[in-house]
């Protein structure tokens, strides 16, 4: 069984995406054993609560110093034991010491089609905002590896969604969400529990 752990800060639509799949048998072997927000107040963590999932808050908040929050955080990590690590709108700098340790079983969802509208500060409605003021006609979302720079690992996989007349950020982050992003990083999650996507 490939056992998952989520991290997340807001929503948690993501969250909810991959928990649907998962109850409906489309994930293969796999069981979600904890979600870890930033945010205390994030509704991701009552989304986890509903299924029935462990959530917890890790907020660097908490800590005196951001090296006693990556303690913390890895230690949270640790104790769920995760074969994999999915970033599902985390709004955190993934630790150097949780990336070296976890090398090559954290993956993220980006709202673009990596390479475009990504890197430091595209985030959240930032990268729909910028893909309507470029002016693109198809924009769409990606689900790579996590390595140390920003949105910089392996593709794992892309999904294409054409941008609308007249959408506003909101419109168009809705559809990347509903066309892309609920699909591809369930589907990423997939392929891993099944062995078709490894790394190293």
């Amino acid at each position: 069984m490939l056992k998952i752990l989520v991290c997340v800060s807001g929503g948690g639509t993501n969250l909810q995406a991959i928990i649907e799949k998962q109850a409906a048998g489309e994930l293969g072997d796999t069981k979600i054993v904890r979600v870890i927000s930033n945010n205390a107040n994030a509704y991701a963590l009552e989304r986890a609560r509903n299924a029935g999932i462990e959530g917890v808050c890790v907020s660097p908040k908490a800590y005196e110093s951001r090296e006693d929050f990556h303690k913390a955080f890895l230690s949270a990590i640790d104790e769920a034991a995760p074969d994999l690590i999915v970033l599902a709108g985390f709004l955190v700098v993934i630790p150097k010491e949780v990336i070296q340790k976890y090398r090559n079983r954290i993956i993220n969802i980006h709202p673009s089609l990596i390479p475009a509208f990504c890197g430091t500060g595209y985030y959240g409605l930032k990268v729909h905002e910028a893909a309507l003021e470029r002016g693109v006609k198809v924009t769409g979302a990606t689900v790579h590896f996590v390595d140390e720079g920003t949105d910089t690992g392996p593709i794992i996989l892309q999904k294409a969604v054409y941008v609308c007349e007249g959408d506003t950020p909101q419109e168009l982050q809705l559809r990347v969400m509903q066309e892309a992003e609920w699909e591809i990083l369930p589907g990423a999650i997939r392929l891993i529990a099944e062995g078709k996507v490894q790394l190293g």
